[in-house]
């Protein structure tokens, strides 16, 4: 096998140089086209500019109003969570479950949800309670206080 009946792999392409001259193959235009706003010097478009039309974003009419930065959000728990995490007989507020770090934040309070079977006795103090949650709290011996 000789030197050049090797095969020429992509790494040792050579770039493509642009605007020196004709004789380069890519001269005179330095293959930018002939004339319009891509072609100049200095031409960068932003990926929203709708060539001189007004923007989506404008002609949209800006209307109403929206109560999401006003929701109440809460951090949500299931009693498998509950049954999984504490002991028969112990009471459950929001402060023992952050410290317990069963929930990262309160946020506006504490939700408790019915996902899952609870057979312990607990008293859980929440701020809400979803109706399922404490019939069963209440099924297996517990209690259901609002904050």
């Amino acid at each position: 096998m000789k030197l050049e009946s090797l095969p020429v792999s992509n790494e040792t392409k050579a770039r493509k140089r642009v605007g020196r001259g004709p004789g380069s193959g890519m001269g005179k235009t330095a293959t930018r086209g002939e004339n319009g706003q891509k072609s100049r010097s200095g031409a960068s478009i932003s990926p929203w500019f709708q060539g001189g039309q007004t923007p989506i974003y404008r002609r949209i009419p800006k209307r109403g109003f929206n109560n999401k930065r006003f929701e109440t959000k809460y951090a949500t728990i299931n009693l498998a969570d509950l049954e999984k995490y504490f002991k028969d007989g112990e009471i459950v507020t929001p402060e023992v479950l952050k410290e317990k770090r069963i929930i990262k934040k309160q946020l506006s309070g504490v939700k408790v949800l019915a996902n899952g079977d609870l057979t312990k006795k607990l008293i859980v103090k929440a701020h809400r309670f979803s109706s399922s949650a404490v019939t069963k709290i209440e099924n297996a011996g517990g209690k259901a206080e609002v904050i």
